[in-house]
């Protein structure tokens, strides 16, 4: 698809982002903020550990930072000490009440790995663990099920009611090279965990899922149209809809990933490595509405083709005017606690306006039924609403212009 970029790049931007002032020259990523205010995160910063022969950077420890809502201030990190190891570490979700945490780490922390004699070699596989709170600290902590020698399974997150974990790995029945999988959760129980199939996975990697608390899943990828390296991706899992590039500034042309989003701070963070090697960001809302106008005929609820549909701000100045394609919609992506005014009109017709009345932000649908034009033309009269004029001008009003546009 040759014109995918300038489509992307085109994209309404959705999120300001920043560094955040707690990185450190080494790796960090895997932000994930609970609902009482702690960003935890992972990192190799700890300079006093053994280093990692693949990247020759230390061992990865879990690390957590108390961030302050009203000036949006993190304060100094410290290590989770309890739940690291001499290996890998992190990252972690942690249920919405705060009481039970998932967190990936090393299996050689658990002497699980395959040896290879030739090379003189221990080759382990990134589990899954579960631990749940005690005071300030975190213990009991116990594998997953379905973690194995053979396979790796990675990067948790847990939905708002706790019964669906999501996570990363390359278990026999994925795609690409890692896939996003679901498995059910009761108490201590585990179902048999679920591939998320062709909608999220792909010939590629796909990795770091987090679900919010809306059943909205972000999650990077490789394998899909994007900026370059992984890309930050999202799917409304209640919603028959495709996957979607969330687009700049998330995501760059390096690697973007470990994307989360705390509703209730409406705050979201993710890690990049665009300015070398792996930093935390800060992903800031924008606040819009994606208004979906589908012009239909009143009488028979056919969708109308080729209908114009204008938008107007609250002094009925037009923003802009587009065409509905066969499926009778325009959307305008507008701002949010805002008023705006449809116009729709199509030959044949009688032209309509309709309200766009003030939202949160979210997604809206406008119904815009427009009468087909019986006869307006009789041997004694023309049929029209009242043409109103400016006030003390010779000007037409809008709403005036779409009424003698029937009459044309």
């Amino acid at each position: 698809n040759p014109n995918y970029l300038p489509k992307l790049l085109d994209k309404q931007k959705s999120f300001n982002v920043k560094s955040l002032a707690i990185n450190s020259e080494k790796s960090d990523f895997g932000p994930v903020l609970t609902n009482d205010n702690t960003l935890y995160f992972t990192s190799s910063r700890n300079k006093a550990k053994r280093t990692d022969g693949w990247n020759d950077e230390p061992y990865l420890d879990v690390y957590r930072s108390t961030y302050s809502a009203s000036d949006k201030s993190f304060g100094k990190p410290e290590e989770v000490a309890e739940l690291n190891t001499r290996w890998h570490d992190g990252p972690v979700a942690i249920t919405a009440d705060g009481n039970t945490m998932y967190f990936s780490r090393d299996s050689h922390a658990e002497n699980s790995f395959e040896k290879d004699k030739a090379l003189k070699a221990k080759f382990g596989q990134v589990h899954l663990f579960r631990a749940t709170r005690n005071g300030d600290k975190w213990g009991s902590i116990t594998p997953l099920p379905f973690n194995s020698k053979s396979y790796s399974t990675s990067s948790p997150s847990i939905s708002k009611d706790g019964k669906t974990l999501y996570f990363t790995s390359d278990m026999p029945g994925s795609i690409g090279q890692s896939d996003i999988w679901k498995v059910s959760v009761s108490g201590d129980q585990y179902g048999t965990p679920e591939n998320l199939g062709p909608k999220v996975n792909t010939e590629g990697k796909e990795q770091f899922p987090f679900i919010t608390d809306e059943n909205v899943l972000y999650f990077s990828s490789n394998g899909r149209q994007g900026l370059g390296g992984l890309d930050v991706f999202s799917i409304d899992l209640k919603t028959t809809e495709e996957a979607r590039n969330v687009g700049k500034p998330v995501n760059s042309e390096k690697d973007d990933f470990s994307f989360s989003f705390n509703t209730v701070n409406n705050i979201g963070f993710f890690a990049s490595n665009r300015a070398g090697a792996d930093n935390l960001y800060e992903a800031s809302p924008l606040c819009s509405v994606e208004a979906t106008t589908v012009v239909t005929n009143a009488k028979t609820g056919a969708l109308l083709a080729d209908a114009r549909v204008a938008i107007l701000d609250a002094k009925k100045n037009v923003i802009e005017t587009r065409t509905t394609g066969a499926n009778g919609e325009v959307v305008y992506n507008v701002e949010c606690n805002t008023a705006y005014t449809i116009q729709a009109a199509k030959d044949g017709f009688e032209s309509g306006v309709f309200q766009i009345t003030p939202n949160k932000g979210g997604k809206l649908k406008v119904d815009a039924p427009l009468n087909p034009i019986d006869v307006i033309v009789t041997e004694k009269e023309v049929v029209l609403k009242e043409i109103n004029f400016e006030y003390n001008k010779s000007n037409i009003t809008q709403d005036g212009a779409f009424e003698l546009d029937k009459l044309v």
